[in-house]
């Protein structure tokens, strides 16, 4: 007798989960941009995910549970890290050399869609349905219209720049799909294995590329962002990350990618005194659009 796979649904816990990281990691622009004045962008890397894993496992040792269960699994560890962070992080400073952030962070909205394909491939429990596409799509398109004009200006940029940055949402999501198999271990055991791994990864790779001189030559502003960058967006924020894909699935994960560019602009507009545009304003309630289709209750209330 064939039985039934359940497809993966997003509760209120979760949206209330996937908003407060949409939040988290749209803070981060705020701490990246005060850091990366002072700090190379691998070296920032390296202090973003070295900091984040030690913090981590004092929590683990002060609260539990221990991070020896997490050994069984540990090369895992560095393929979730090499997809989640190394692989990601080099194609996007690569690809930002020479693109904008908001064309960037079009691209990097792109993460559901890839993921959705994916997983419609690899998995049982997140199939293509048409309220995900047309959601996910019009998610895609409020992110450019947020970005407005600047979307003009990316369109000379080199094509492998362009490619750069795709390569990196495919690569979150395969490493929202290649998280599903730590489904058994607590998120905060994943978390602090991957970020342990991504920091003995980035450690060479540091000292090969810039060495040791100027490492910590940084002011109080730039250091305390590092620790903002670290501690809020990295250490919470991944918990809260594979705490999703645990409940929610990969796909409804990837959707903090669409949330993301709405918390940062939103964050700036509060703390910044930033002016927010009409087309801003426009994006965001495609977005939310966007969000509401790949719930779906509210549709199926008006239809009751």
């Amino acid at each position: 007798m064939k039985t039934s796979i359940q497809q993966k649904t997003i509760t209120p816990r979760d949206w209330s989960m996937l908003l407060l990281l949409g939040a988290l990691w749209g803070g981060s622009f705020f701490f990246a941009r005060v850091a990366v004045l002072e700090i190379h962008p691998l070296t920032l890397v390296l202090f973003r995910v070295s900091i984040a894993a030690v913090a981590l496992h004092i929590y683990l040792a002060l609260v539990g549970p221990s991070f020896r269960l997490a050994l069984p699994m540990a090369a895992s560890f560095f393929g979730l890290a090499a997809l989640n962070n190394v692989i990601p992080f080099t194609l996007m400073f690569a690809g930002q050399t020479e693109l904008g952030a908001g064309a960037a962070s079009i691209l990097n909205a792109t993460t559901p869609f890839w993921t959705m394909l994916l997983a419609n491939m690899m998995t049982d429990d997140e199939k293509l349905s048409w309220n995900k596409i047309i959601g996910v799509v019009l998610g895609i398109c409020g992110a450019v219209v947020m970005i407005g004009p600047d979307v003009v200006t990316a369109s000379g940029a080199p094509v492998w720049a362009k490619f750069a940055l795709v390569g990196t949402a495919v690569s979150y999501a395969f490493a929202a799909l290649y998280a599903r198999r730590f489904s058994k271990l607590a998120p905060q055991i994943v978390a602090t294995g991957q970020l342990t791994a991504s920091t003995l990864i980035m450690l060479p790779v540091v000292l090969l590329w810039n060495g040791t001189s100027g490492l910590f030559d940084a002011s109080m502003a730039a250091w305390l962002s590092v620790l903002g960058l670290a501690l809020l967006a990295t250490s919470v924020g991944y918990i809260l990350f594979f705490a999703l894909i645990r409940s929610a699935g990969a796909t409804n994960a990837s959707l903090v990618t669409l949330i993301v560019p709405v918390s940062a602009i939103l964050l700036g507009a509060l703390f910044l005194g930033e002016r927010m545009q009409w087309y801003e304003f426009g994006g965001m309630g495609l977005i939310g659009l966007g969000l509401i289709i790949i719930d779906g209750r509210l549709i199926r209330r008006t239809r009751t």
